[in-house]
């Protein structure tokens, strides 16, 4: 069933609108008609819904029954993402998605290659979000990611005291094997928590970079003996945290 997430909550009588793209999609993409289901998010939360009409501007709807039993991570993952090269920030973005990633920090780290100009970087991120949002549609999440802002080090250090958990993916760490391995750091997470992971991005993270997040409580964490592209260490570090805390439900 097509999931749609509302810009505006249901109203006291359960109904809803739907507009813009999302509207389009229902008449034009999908040819749906009054009477036709769909899943509609509100906030954190999930019902199925009934079409009663559609225009291609807006579509109404009325929610049937209970909320739907929740499919997000019970910890709360961000990711802090090395800027790469080409699209690879869309590939961490859309299977971020779609493993439980909470939201996605753009990194600026000393090893980036790609600088974001600062007139442009709006529209990236916008673009990032469009690529979240459609994830989320598809893997039946009930919140959409958020992409902040691009930070440098210093910023990124700030925002992590609004964190339980600290990991970075330190390469070297990887190579002399001195780090935790990931699973074995989420042995004392509660449900509920916050954990911020750092990656740094093709070349991975500086010396200095490590030893600034070191000093402000990140743990490095092993991602196995292999070393991973800076597209695939977030994503092998959000399946095993799925792995070793969903199993716990």
């Amino acid at each position: 069933m097509q999931r749609y997430f509302l810009d505006r909550p249901f109203g006291a009588d359960g109904t809803a609108v739907i507009t813009g793209e999302d509207a389009r999609h229902i008449e034009k993409v999908m040819r749906m008609q009054p009477g036709s289901r769909v899943i509609a998010v509100s906030g954190d939360e999930s019902f199925e819904c009934e079409i009663l009409s559609v225009d291609p501007e807006e579509v109404a709807l009325r929610k049937d029954g209970e909320p739907l039993p929740s499919n997000e991570l019970p910890v709360s993952v961000t990711i802090a993402a090395g800027l790469p090269k080409g699209d690879k920030l869309d590939l961490i973005v859309q299977k971020g998605t779609e493993l439980g990633m909470h939201s996605l920090i753009p990194f600026s780290a000393e090893r980036s290659i790609v600088r974001w100009d600062s007139k442009k970087s709006g529209k990236k991120i916008e673009r990032l979000q469009k690529i979240a949002k459609e994830a989320a549609e598809q893997s039946h999440r009930s919140m959409i990611p958020e992409v902040t802002e691009v930070m440098g080090i210093n910023e990124l250090i700030s925002a992590s005291a609004d964190f339980d958990l600290l990991i970075m993916a330190d390469e070297e760490s990887a190579k002399d094997r001195s780090g935790s391995p990931i699973a074995g750091l989420f042995e004392r997470v509660y449900h509920g928590q916050k954990v911020l992971a750092v990656f740094g991005p093709e070349g991975g993270i500086s010396r200095e970079e490590a030893e600034k997040l070191r000093q402000a409580g990140f743990v490095p964490a092993s991602l196995g003996p292999r070393i991973l592209r800076a597209e695939t260490a977030p994503l092998y570090a959000l399946a095993a945290i799925s792995s070793e805390i969903e199993g716990k439900r």
